[in-house]
């Protein structure tokens, strides 16, 4: 890899005219070449005014180049960025992120020093009014997600990370992101990634915050789109799952199967109790030392976004479980291919990155 590669910065975006301008500001701050890097925002048939509001960057900074994405999901977005980026390292943002000013610097660095095919740094949660604040700290707690890039406390290898910057060749050797998981779609490609015999590695140096749901509508609603889609990873890859994953699908079922059965089971009844009960104490006790860890006042908007979290994501499991039941054995087809050979600017390698 060249000492100073052609980076490109990949967007999906989708209705984000609220956020995006501040994620680009902090893409366009970066203390990397100004000439090092391009930044590709793939729109997905947005409807309020995110296009108009990239296209005004486009036109100001002469870096920034709008693609569509008709089908409007995470995944085609990616890949339509990839097909067209010139980068030797590709990286993914989130519309809702803001990037430290190092943040690419630190990412090619660690490509370069660790030999890994993905580099990325932890997921720090930034809430907004009380229950975004409540969400932000159950995200960094054990008892919310066991996600080890939530938790991050050293560099280390690990299964995946957040976002992630690719070295191009990555893609080359494994293929691109497979377009029918609409959510999940990262974990999938990290899993097919280290399967293959690659390497993924988290630093603490790649610093970023990212802005988390606010409301309690759209938590539930993200996690158990979580839930659904990762029966679709399980059937493709029955290894990647944890054992760990398995805890909340089966709670909820246990609490669905015992209330259906009380009205005619009185060690149903009891069953139910001591469940919901046990998880309440739970709950109350990760609540407590939450806070405690993190500050603030609101324990129970902390456990409310617990228990959404957990329900939401056990909920759409056994949804999944349904949905895609037929699915257990059918031939899968392979994700989309990225030619090989790179199409990155020569005349930028070799130059330093600014200090």
């Amino acid at each position: 890899m060249n000492e100073r590669p052609f980076v490109t910065v990949m967007i999906p975006m989708r209705n984000e005219a609220q956020s995006i301008g501040a994620c680009l500001d902090s893409v366009l701050a970066q203390d990397y070449l100004a000439e090092g890097y391009e930044v590709l925002v793939v729109d997905g048939a947005s409807t309020d005014d995110s296009v108009r509001v990239v296209e005004g960057y486009a036109q100001r900074t002469g870096r920034v180049r709008v693609l569509h994405n008709p089908q409007r999901i995470v995944p085609t977005a990616l890949n339509t960025a990839i097909r067209a980026a010139r980068g030797d390292i590709i990286m993914r943002v989130d519309g809702h992120t803001h990037l430290a000013p190092d943040y690419m610097r630190m990412g090619v660095e660690a490509l370069q020093r660790t030999g890994a095919d993905n580099v990325g740094g932890p997921m720090v949660a930034v809430g907004g009014g009380p229950f975004g604040d409540a969400v932000a700290q159950a995200m960094a707690s054990r008892f919310g997600i066991g996600a080890y890039f939530h938790l991050a406390t050293e560099d280390r290898e690990v299964d995946t990370v957040y976002m992630g910057m690719y070295a191009r060749t990555a893609f080359e050797r494994i293929g691109l992101f497979d377009e029918e998981l609409v959510r999940n779609q990262d974990d999938e490609l990290n899993y097919r990634l280290r399967k293959l015999g690659g390497r993924i590695w988290l630093t603490m140096r790649m610093r970023s915050h990212y802005q988390n749901r606010q409301s309690l509508r759209t938590l539930a609603r993200q996690f158990f789109q979580y839930g659904v889609w990762k029966i679709r990873v399980l059937q493709k890859h029955p290894r990647q799952m944890s054992a760990r994953q398995f805890v909340p699908p089966l709670f909820v079922l246990a609490l669905l199967v015992s209330a259906l059965l009380a009205a005619w089971s009185r060690w149903a009844a009891v069953a139910f109790v001591a469940i919901g009960g046990a998880y309440a104490v739970a709950l109350t006790a990760a609540a407590l030392v939450t806070v405690r860890r993190h500050g603030g006042r609101h324990v129970p908007l902390v456990a409310l976004a617990f228990a959404t979290m957990h329900l939401s994501w056990g909920a759409g499991f056994l949804v999944g479980l349904l949905r895609f039941g037929h699915r257990w054995f059918a031939d899968e087809p392979q994700p989309p291919r990225l030619r090989s050979g790179s199409v990155a600017a020569p005349e930028l390698f070799g130059a330093s990155a600014a200090e």
